[in-house]
């Protein structure tokens, strides 16, 4: 997915590094770790990535950990596009897909918005490589044909939760759940 085309100013890309693995990342995203002038990253991005980072190129910590001040995204927004206005590449290293809880969408409109040329670049989720890893599939032929990944952890702001826990129950064979440690108990009674 590619944004406005503005030559002026520089570029982000926003791509996932996948499930921590560094031989798991994309060829585009090792591209882009080669080639960009910063690479602004989250908690998320192993410590196997951040070494293939060249040495001499930037790179800024934007991660947050759960409880952390919403702000921190404001600020990591407010970064890209001061580098990008800059006429820098700018790569945006995310743990995971980018798409799948991962803000990409909310980075993506944000540049958009301040007419920031763009591109998302996927990556494997955990919800795909920690099952595979661990020797589960997501679907299967005779047992699961159908999959639903979904957040443990909705937006503390939003007035009213949207993930109805008794009605996914009961409308597919396979529950992944994304950052669900802390709300576990409350997951599991809701599931039942």
């Amino acid at each position: 997915m590619n944004g406005i085309k503005n030559n002026k100013n520089g570029k982000v890309y926003i791509c996932g590094a996948g499930p921590g693995d560094p031989s798991l990342i994309t060829m585009r995203c090792w591209d882009l770790i080669k080639n960009c002038d910063i690479i602004l990253y989250d908690r998320l991005v192993s410590n196997g990535i951040l070494k293939l980072i060249p040495e001499g190129t930037s790179k800024v910590y934007v991660g947050r950990s759960s409880g952390d001040p919403t702000t921190n995204q404001i600020k990591t927004n407010q970064i890209m596009l001061n580098y990008a206005s800059e006429g820098k590449k700018v790569l945006r290293l995310k743990g995971g897909d980018p798409f799948i809880f991962g803000r990409g969408g909310e980075e993506a409109e944000f540049l958009y918005e301040n007419a920031i040329d763009f591109e998302i670049i996927p990556g494997i989720s955990s919800a795909i490589g920690a099952a595979i890893y661990s020797g589960i599939p997501l679907t299967h032929r005779k047992f699961s044909s159908s999959v639903a990944i979904v957040t443990g952890h909705e937006d503390p702001s939003k007035e009213e939760k949207t993930v109805k826990w008794d009605k996914i129950a009961t409308a597919v064979d396979t529950i992944v759940i994304l950052m669900g440690i802390e709300k576990l108990d409350y997951i599991l009674k809701k599931l039942q």
